[in-house]
């Protein structure tokens, strides 16, 4: 278990990396998310909108980016999330999601733990960074 005493500002957590994103992933996510858009599933559609091919939901990796926390940290434990897109997913990206301690405080009783997100894919380059704050013991 996670210990707030023993955590210091540029401590990595555990980063994770998912399978390459796959058209059944896009597809079940479109349903799932209840966006149904076509540039996430219909390659003539994506094209036709001036992009190079499908693209993934913004909200996947960012869904990546909550699985990171929530492996390093329990759910009940996460007080705030949040990430701006970079750059666009693609089928076939593998997204690694990674994360290091910014800060930590003491508020309302609570011990918080601030950390620095990023979710990249398999050439190193950012999809999407994020914020988070969880509290610990």
């Amino acid at each position: 278990m996670v210990q707030f005493e023993n955590l210091k500002a540029g401590d990595a957590i555990p980063a994770i990396t998912s399978p390459a994103i796959s058209h059944l992933q896009l597809a079940l996510y479109a349903s799932a998310g209840a966006d149904h858009n076509p540039i996430h599933v219909d390659e003539d559609a994506a094209k036709a909108g001036g992009l190079p091919g499908i693209i993934a939901h913004g909200m996947l990796p960012l869904g990546f980016l909550g699985r990171l926390i929530t492996q390093w940290a329990p759910q009940r434990q996460l007080r705030s999330l949040s990430a701006r897109f970079v750059a666009m997913a693609f089928p076939g990206d593998v997204i690694t999601c990674s994360g290091k301690i910014a800060g930590k405080r003491e508020e309302a009783g609570e011990k918080l733990v601030d950390l620095e997100l990023v979710a990249q894919n398999q050439k190193g380059e950012n999809i999407q960074l994020g914020k988070a704050t969880v509290v610990l013991n």
